[in-house]
């Protein structure tokens, strides 16, 4: 270690004592009433206790302490929930005090916090972003007037696969999904492909989303110990930032082309999210109906948007295909119903999902299993609050582990074993009502893009298991499958999961997809 170096390490130390000193001096005089947890450290709290998979580390001590406990990550008071009970008090009976945000530093690069309908608090600016996600781009009304948009796009994903059965060739689940998601997104915003056939794009693309997923789900010392907050000593804001900027650099050159198209004297018209936006824009402008859109606020609008809607239907495609290829005899179940409902040769729509209910707890196990925010997004206290006899902190981050919740065995049979009959049986869906199942969250803080995530996953997995029968690469057995996770602020698979197909139909064809 140089001298460089040690002075930095020494000088770290020097400015995290003297924080920690001060928060000793001004801690709260609620601990007696906190919720139970593990002795921290001095200093350094219980960090030590979260090791690379927080999920699984934290799952594992509320088996001890209780599905409500209180630890301390360096200076940072954090509570963690762990059951259907106490989430509901969290995001529901006492909603008003915890419908904000800890803001991160990850967050906070590029000022997206500021500006962000996930991140942002509850505030005018946030409520006008909700309205315009949830009614007039995510209604129901809205995804049902382009859903041959969304058909069109899974149509040239099935081409894609085809091309992979004609040479024999396995396809990669994530990079394919991705793409879909990706041009089936931009199509419906700006009515055009961000993913073309140049691969570079696609993979440049494919880095900025899921270094956006890995830094923003980072434990960062910097969130620990404020003090640090300038320095960034592990980079975490720096790299954000580029990957933050090169997404609303795309945003700023597309809302700028169509800017210029928009000009009286051209004849282009368009009828997409994009013209809606900027339409709310300009008319905010006259009328004042939105007072705080403008074209800052819509690129980080679609930033969160597409960040979320291609990471989250990404990643629960991919680990649904891969629990389907462990257990084959699943798989062709799901095959069987979309050949009763749907027919040979015919193409599966999104109309046809309520038919499926087979499909539909395949998805909703995929989603019990691999929650796609394992944390959900981190909520703060507003104030001291009473949750069940215990006060959870002001200021103190609170977590809300879907995935502890998803693999309890008090609350699940065979809590690790890919079972999707169970919710054959279960009147239970993820739409923030059933506290037991809430991948995208509940509460005013629900995922707004959840309706679009859901017709998404279901259409692009039913139509490929519907036009396609799959099989796992010579040398891997579905008992030896990898099927660890990578860690980040949505969960992916560690190895990228592929498989061989062929085709179902003996006429299928390029030409009639």
């Amino acid at each position: 270690m140089d001298i460089f170096t040690s002075l930095l390490c020494l000088v770290l130390i020097l400015c995290i004592s003297i924080q920690a000193f001060n928060s000793f001096a001004n801690r709260p005089r609620t601990k007696d009433l906190l919720p139970p947890g593990p002795k921290p450290l001095p200093i350094i709290g219980n960090l030590l206790e979260l090791g690379d998979k927080p999920h699984k580390s934290l799952a594992r001590l509320s088996q001890t302490y209780g599905p409500i406990m209180c630890l301390k990550l360096g200076q940072l008071t954090t509570i963690v929930v762990s059951s259907p009970t106490m989430a509901k008090e969290v995001m529901q009976t006492h909603s008003q005090f915890f419908s904000n945000r800890t803001i991160t530093e990850a967050a906070r690069a590029t000022d997206h916090s500021q500006v962000s309908v996930v991140f942002s608090p509850v505030s005018t600016l946030w409520r006008e972003l909700r309205k315009i996600s949830t009614v007039h781009l995510l209604a129901a009304r809205v995804l049902d007037a382009n859903m041959n948009l969304r058909h069109n796009k899974v149509q040239e994903l099935l081409r894609h696969v085809h091309q992979s059965v004609e040479v024999g060739e396995a396809v990669e689940f994530g990079k394919a999904a991705f793409k879909a998601t990706l041009n089936l997104l931009s199509t419906t915003f700006f009515s055009m492909d961000l993913a073309d056939s140049n691969s570079d794009n696609v993979r440049e693309l494919m880095e900025a989303v899921h270094g956006i997923s890995e830094e923003l789900g980072k434990p960062n010392v910097a969130d620990y110990f404020p003090i640090l907050k300038k320095i960034d000593p592990q980079g975490i804001r720096r790299r954000i930032s580029i990957h933050f900027q090169k997404m609303l650099d795309l945003f700023d050159r597309a809302i700028d082309q169509r800017l210029r198209l928009r000009k009286p004297s051209s004849s282009v018209k368009y009828d997409d999210i994009l013209d809606t936006l900027i339409d709310m824009m300009v008319i905010g402008e006259e009328k004042r109906e939105y007072d705080h859109l403008d074209k800052n606020t819509i690129e980080h609008l679609l930033l969160d948007l597409f960040g979320a809607g291609t990471e989250t239907t990404t990643s629960t495609f991919e680990w649904s295909m891969a629990e389907l290829l462990k257990a084959p005899e699943i798989m062709s179940k799901a095959q069987a119903e979309l050949e009763q409902v749907i027919g040979k040769g015919n193409q599966v729509k999104e109309s046809d999902i309520t038919r499926l209910p087979y499909l539909q707890a395949i998805v909703k196990e995929t989603l019990r299993l691999h929650p796609p925010v394992p944390f959900l997004i981190p909520r703060k206290a507003e104030s001291d609050v009473e949750v069940c006899g215990r006060t959870i902190p002001k200021d103190s981050q609170v977590l809300v582990n879907v995935w502890a919740m998803g693999r309890d065995p008090s609350i699940w049979e065979n809590p690790n074993k890919f079972m999707p009959e169970r919710f054959l049986e279960l009147n239970m869906d993820f739409g923030g009502r059933d506290f037991e199942l809430i991948p995208f969250g509940a509460g005013r803080r629900i995922c707004p893009g959840l309706p679009l995530a859901t017709r998404m996953l279901h259409l692009m997995l039913g139509s490929l298991l519907h036009s396609f029968d799959w099989k796992l690469e010579d040398g891997v057995r579905p008992e030896t499958m990898n099927m660890e996770e990578k860690f980040g602020i949505t969960l992916q698979m560690a190895q990228h999961l592929r498989a061989i197909p062929t085709a179902r139909r003996p006429n299928i064809s390029v030409g009639s997809m």
